[in-house]
């Protein structure tokens, strides 16, 4: 059956072609057999001043169409590179350390304690992540001051590595994206930035908030979109969140999730629709898919920012959010389906009609899920935790290779929301992996709720980006498969 599956495959991918060689060998047969004397030359030059002032029309058409072809095409994005942070040695938290500081808090009953002790343990998070300054204090001091510091180390720290890496001034950059969810001063952090790096006067700066952990992907997609509006510039997106003013210190359960899952975490990525960064840029982006299902009442409600009964405030998460993020993936799905290039011809047409005898004629069939493999070497899971990539591993098909950067970077960075996907592609590069050619699915969820994906191709043999303080890298990082009947891993690690 496999054998079946690749050949109808072939030839259905390959049918233009089969048709085009027999048609253009009986073409040049018939022009081979066809002789064309001098008397038939001399009638064509003859003919030839009649027909001048169509070859003109047809010419000048040609060219007009030509020109608002290239002028209106859109235009090409490139990354240039990327940076993720990596915060200091002495700001890692282990679980011991953990637990221990919750309880010093005096915030925490036993059964909140005990709650969040086993939700860290069945995370998949390990003993290096990273927590703010503000939040190693007794009692924690979830301060404006605080919540700064925290930002500031974080962007400055990937920005600094960012421009260094790419030796690109500040001054060029025409196009300023920041998302960060949960904190959002005045000024904002964009402005931030700028009064920083002191960015041009003139420069298109927007501050997305409380967009979730999938805002990272809706930032490349504004970023993408200015792009096409002003020529040779560059964009830069950041993506971040903060945790030193959203630490949760009450006891409802729903809310204490966060607390053991969120760390943090931030990245900086350099965009461009200059062609001549082509030969120096890592990726092309190929497709930005986003889906919001924020009209449904459950979905809009499933993470939900709020204050218990004793006026402290945090995140709700309801029992519906896995069932809630596979209808929107699926959704998600649907739609980058529909876009050219993105699937082979074959496994459309399975796809596709699949939906159509469920919704036409309710035949009740078994949803055809597409070989991604075939299209996709690499993807980038969100690692909000456990229980997310293990529900896209499973709906997707996919094996336990093609999730190790999620799982990895939840192991080392916890859940770094918006730019965990940028954590996740800098494992794929750090282990070799990357080829040219190769395309790289980014797949975030956030609350709304939403589902965003990017596709990226590379343009090159990737290798990871030099740098110091911002620089991350994973080597010697390996997931050893145990049980592959299972999908279970044993993580061994080494970090740099």
């Amino acid at each position: 059956m496999k054998r079946m599956k690749l050949a109808c495959h072939y030839l259905i991918t390959n049918l233009l072609k089969l048709f085009l060689i027999p048609l253009m060998a009986a073409i040049v047969i018939e022009a081979s057999q066809s002789q064309m004397n001098s008397d038939d030359i001399h009638q064509f030059g003859l003919q030839l001043p009649y027909n001048l002032v169509c070859v003109i029309t047809v010419s000048a058409i040609l060219v007009l169409a030509s020109t608002i072809y290239i002028m209106t095409r859109p235009r090409s994005v490139y990354l240039v590179d990327y940076s993720c942070y990596k915060h200091l040695p002495h700001l890692q938290v282990t679980y011991q350390r953990f637990t221990n500081h919750s309880r010093l808090t005096g915030n925490f009953d036993e059964s909140s304690l005990e709650f969040q002790r086993k939700i860290l343990e069945r995370s998949g998070l390990g003993e290096e992540t990273y927590l703010p300054e503000a939040m190693r204090s007794i009692p924690p001091t979830p301060t404006m001051a605080g919540a700064r510091d925290e930002a500031e180390h974080v962007i400055f720290g990937a920005l600094d590595n960012l421009f260094a890496n790419t030796n690109v001034k500040p001054e060029d950059v025409g196009v300023l994206v920041v998302n960060c969810s949960l904190f959002n001063p005045t000024p904002s952090l964009s402005t931030m930035i700028v009064n920083k790096y002191k960015l041009r006067d003139n420069i298109r700066s927007f501050n997305l908030a409380g967009m979730g952990c999938s805002a990272g992907v809706i930032a490349v997609d504004l970023a993408k979109n200015m792009l096409q509006i002003h020529r040779n510039t560059y964009a830069l997106v950041l993506s971040t969140e903060n945790i030193a003013q959203n630490w949760y210190l009450g006891n409802k359960k729903s809310m204490l999730i966060q607390n053991c899952l969120f760390r943090v975490g931030g990245s900086a990525v350099l965009l461009s629709n200059k062609s001549s960064e082509r030969r120096r840029a890592k990726y092309k982006l190929m497709h930005v898919v986003r889906t919001h299902k924020g009209a449904d009442d459950k979905a809009f409600m499933c993470a939900f920012q709020q204050e218990d009964e004793f006026g402290k405030t945090g995140v709700s998460l309801s029992k519906d959010l896995m069932k809630i993020a596979g209808g929107t993936l699926k959704t998600n799905i649907t739609t980058l389906l529909r876009r050219p290039l993105v699937l082979p011809m074959s496994e459309k047409l399975l796809f596709f009609a699949t939906l159509v005898a469920n919704k036409l004629f309710n035949a009740k069939l078994r949803p055809y899920i597409p070989n991604f493999k075939l299209v996709f070497n690499h993807f980038c899971v969100h690692a909000g935790g456990r229980s997310v990539i293990d529900e896209v591993e499973k709906n997707l098909q996919l094996v336990p290779v093609d999730v190790e950067a999620s799982r990895m970077t939840l192991h080392r960075f916890g859940n770094t929301s918006s730019s965990s996907i940028w954590y996740e592609l800098a494992y794929t590069e750090a282990k070799g992996r990357m080829q040219k050619g190769n395309r790289v699915w980014q797949i975030a969820f956030g609350s709304g709720f939403k589902c965003n994906s990017a596709v990226w191709e590379a343009l090159q043999n990737v290798k990871p980006s030099s740098g110091s303080h911002g620089k991350i890298a994973f080597t010697g990082t390996r997931c050893r498969l145990l049980a592959p009947s299972t999908g279970e891993c044993n993580l061994k690690s080494r970090y740099v």
